[in-house]
């Protein structure tokens, strides 16, 4: 009797906006080992709030690099949508069955989600067809615990490589900073309204000139207890689906009915 065959083992594409040198994508890169066949493709710097920046009349560089053993890796000069357009078309050579963005330093829920490089590369996997997820850790620290994050990520993918979803499925996964014990478990919920307020402090270097220093405080006008900033408070990993489509539909609907322009 002819032996079943083995099923192809998954590949599983990594990157992020911190750099390929980060502990982020380290913790993320051991919480899926095992997984599949794991790929690495990030920047060489950081490059956070690079949103879904390309690099346009400059070239690219990707070098090869030996951070994570027995992995396949490369850096690269470019941003983390770059980085997710050169694995694609020039070292995997195929789209890979899920694109993995992260574990970033800091928060990525509410209004972050526009300007975060993390997500963006997740959403750029997205566009193409590439089942993808972004995570994000609420601590900003080179010196983070990401004991609770690697945990999460780990049964997150595993559920993601065994169930049949949209290929241009996205989720936008946040961890709270607080120890494994505390976590509550994964909430899926909308984005919240909420952002900075932002200001320029204006100062002054050696020489006399003005320089202005971004500043704000994050102020949260969404008080309901289905979103992301609700959950992340009350030690929920919180999940919000996102998309690239980006078409208002109510709107849409009411504009059509009302104006009429000829």
């Amino acid at each position: 009797m002819a032996k079943a065959k083995k099923k192809d083992e998954p590949i599983i594409l990594i990157t992020n906006d911190d750099g390929i040198s980060s502990p982020g994508i380290r913790a993320l890169v051991e919480s899926v080992t095992g997984l599949g066949k794991i790929v690495v493709v990030a920047p060489d710097k950081p490059q956070s709030g690079m949103g879904h920046a390309i690099t346009i009349g400059h070239p690219l560089r990707m070098h090869p690099v030996h951070l994570f053993e027995g992995i396949d890796a490369y850096q690269c000069s470019g941003t983390p949508v770059d980085c997710v357009k050169l694995a694609v078309d020039k070292v995997l050579h195929r789209k890979p069955d899920i694109c993995l963005s992260g574990v970033n330093h800091g928060p990525n829920h509410s209004i972050n989600v526009i300007y975060s490089g993390t997500m963006s590369a997740a959403l750029e996997a997205s566009i193409e067809s590439i089942p993808s997820v972004g995570f994000s850790l609420l601590d900003y620290s080179i010196e983070a615990d990401f004991t609770g994050s690697k945990k999460y990520a780990r049964l997150l993918v595993e559920h993601l490589l065994n169930k049949a979803y949209d290929k241009h499925l996205c989720l936008n996964v946040n961890i709270p900073a607080v120890p494994e014990s505390l976590l509550k478990g994964l909430k899926v919920c909308k984005q919240a309204y909420a952002k900075y307020e932002e200001e320029f402090d204006e100062r002054h270097d050696p020489h006399g000139k003005k320089y202005y220093w971004l500043t704000g405080d994050f102020i949260n006008f969404d008080k309901g207890k289905d979103t992301d900033v609700w959950a992340l408070k009350n030690n929920y990993i919180s999940v919000v689906p996102v998309q690239f489509d980006l078409t208002h539909y109510v709107l849409k609907e009411k504009l059509e009915k009302y104006l009429i322009i000829k």
